[in-house]
């Protein structure tokens, strides 16, 4: 019995997790910009067999490293190219973390703390969230997740030396993968994380455990040869990679995506749902009372300066994005799911009586006033129709949200202990089948967000798929997903974003106005995606533009 369940309930635990997760994967269409563009650069490999130079719309792309990539080009090779598989490295790597704290857990306390600190995992909204949908997040929080699993079991005082050595060596190998998957940060959050634990705790025991020469030597085996192949091949890489997407982007706002100081707060205590009452409640207990080993290290204290450190840290950055904090999940979960140990389902009750309470009211309050809502959100290239047909989906998911804590609290009320791990239980899988629900509502904003609706309708009026012996361009432009979906590169036209240093690299690639123009108007048929406003300034100018499609943003257009 774990935690007061027979391994068979758990295996279906584990099991209804498993397809909630993966399950409705390719549902939806790829989105702009993220997804669109980690997967075409994943496709692009994986044609290419280039494996060293990353290429985005077929212009070199060093903005991160090439992990995820690989992944993705290697499953792509596999199980062809879909949605499905495009977000299959981010969600494999999103339950692989939520095993790596489970295992922890148990190994560090015992099975029913592994047990919990997994449901935390697989139920938080942001760990959850950000796994079902590609980017480099989910990949990044899976290795820095293994990296601090590693080293806190490392740290147990009864291991031997050898046990101990090769925990931190498979650390430092965790950090290489994290390093390969976002670059220098795969250190930066194991290293500062330690100077803080050090710093509120005194403790410099772990400094003398590092195995620092032997681990930085597997660090540099593993991350090294691709910087040094991707430099040796590309001279302009180190200076970009280094220094204008690390020091500027971390000491500057010149990636326009500043923030205030309090940016992440909002997205923390959404991420953090529906544990966040539960862990405000206990934090104070988890630092004051966390455990101490017999060589003074306590793996919880450690936990929250990691956590700590991650949101001080990018709230620090001039460069912030919501998933940017997502590595403090895994460490709250471990101290979540021992903390859920020694807190009576009583307690626990009482904990969630607020979402019994809240989660009703938000949907009656959504559905009494979605459609005000939905008037003042609503714009000319997102209309309120789309927000109608997404009601019901985002209805659905506040009655899964709901359920959980009515179904949690109805279970923690009985007492007993097995009713308390299914009360538990209850609250992960149905907030997992919430944000699941939600996501697959989301699809309908695909028509101002996925390229994939206007291209199937240029099909249709073109009487079958656009000819490849011509190229499709993007004017003054560019959405992410129609390379993917057309599996092929579109020429930028006008417009050079995040695409500067490849076009810089390759000019002939890419086409200032005036050159396309003369292209355009001389070649025999070619296709390009446009804004309204620039096929009507096109018109206006005489080029002949023969209308394919057209949504509520973009019109898709043929030479003849």
């Amino acid at each position: 019995m774990l935690a007061s369940l027979p391994r068979s309930a758990w295996w279906l635990l584990a099991l209804s997790a498993l397809t909630i997760w993966l399950g409705p994967l390719d549902v939806r269409k790829m989105l702009h910009p993220d997804e669109g563009r980690y997967a075409e650069i994943a496709r692009e490999m994986a044609v290419s067999g280039d494996f060293v130079t990353p290429r985005l719309n077929d212009l070199k792309y060093f903005e991160k490293p090439p992990l995820q990539y690989w992944v993705g080009a290697a499953a792509f090779e596999v199980l062809g190219v879909n949605e499905w598989t495009a977000r299959l490295p981010a969600a494999l790597a999103g339950l692989f973390a939520v095993l790596a704290v489970g295992f922890a857990g148990a190994r560090l306390v015992d099975g029913a703390t592994g047990a919990y600190a997994a449901l935390v995992l697989v139920g938080a909204i942001w760990h959850a969230g950000i796994g079902l949908f590609l980017s480099l997040d989910s990949m990044l929080s899976f290795w820095l997740a293994l990296t601090l699993c590693a080293f806190l079991l490392a740290q147990r005082p009864a291991l031997s030396a050898t046990a101990q050595r090769a925990l931190m060596l498979a650390a430092y190998a965790a950090a290489a993968g994290a390093t390969l998957t976002k670059g220098l940060i795969g250190l930066v959050i194991p290293g500062g994380a330690l100077v803080a634990y050090t710093l509120a705790t005194r403790d410099t025991g772990p400094w003398r455990r590092l195995h620092l020469l032997p681990g930085l030597a597997v660090f540099l085996i593993l991350a090294a040869p691709w910087f040094i192949l991707v430099s040796n091949a590309n001279p302009e890489f180190a200076r970009f990679f280094f220094i204008h997407e690390h020091f500027q982007r971390f000491l500057t706002t010149s990636h326009n995506r500043e923030g205030d100081w309090y940016y992440f707060v909002p997205w923390f205590v959404v991420g953090m749902m529906p544990w966040l009452l539960i862990w405000a409640v206990t934090l104070p207990r988890s630092w004051r009372q966390a455990p101490i080993a017999d060589n003074g290290f306590s793996w919880g204290r450690f936990c929250i300066a990691w956590a700590a450190f991650v949101f001080i840290f990018f709230s620090a950055s001039g460069s912030k994005l919501p998933g940017y904090i997502l590595p403090m999940f895994p460490a709250l979960a471990l101290v979540l799911g021992f903390e859920l140990t020694r807190t009576s389902s009583k307690a626990l009750s009482w904990l969630v009586l607020p979402l019994v309470i809240c989660g009703p009211l938000l949907l009656l309050a959504y559905l009494g006033y979605a459609e005000r809502l939905f008037a003042q959100i609503a714009t000319e290239r997102t209309p309120i129709d789309i927000f109608r047909m997404f009601k019901p989906w985002a209805g659905a998911a506040l009655v899964a949200f709901s359920a959980a804590g009515i179904v949690a609290f109805a279970l923690f009320r009985n007492g007993g202990a097995a009713a308390k791990t299914l009360g538990i239980a209850a609250l992960s899988l149905f907030s997992l089948l919430g944000l699941q629900v939600a996501f697959l509502g989301h699809d309908v904003f695909r028509e101002t967000r996925s390229s994939w609706d206007i291209l199937a309708a240029a099909q249709r009026t073109n009487g079958g798929p656009l000819d490849p012996a011509f190229p499709v361009f993007q004017v003054a432009s560019y959405d992410q997903t129609l390379p993917f979906y057309l599996q092929r590169p579109t020429p930028p036209v006008e417009y050079r974003d995040e695409m500067t240093l490849g076009i810089i690299a390759e000019p002939h690639k890419a086409y200032h106005l005036h050159d396309w123009i003369n292209l355009w108007e001389a070649a025999p048929q070619a296709y390009a995606l446009m804004s309204h406003d620039k096929a009507a300034e096109l018109l206006k100018r005489g080029v002949p533009l023969r209308t394919l499609a057209r949504d509520t943003r973009r019109v898709f257009v043929s030479r003849r």
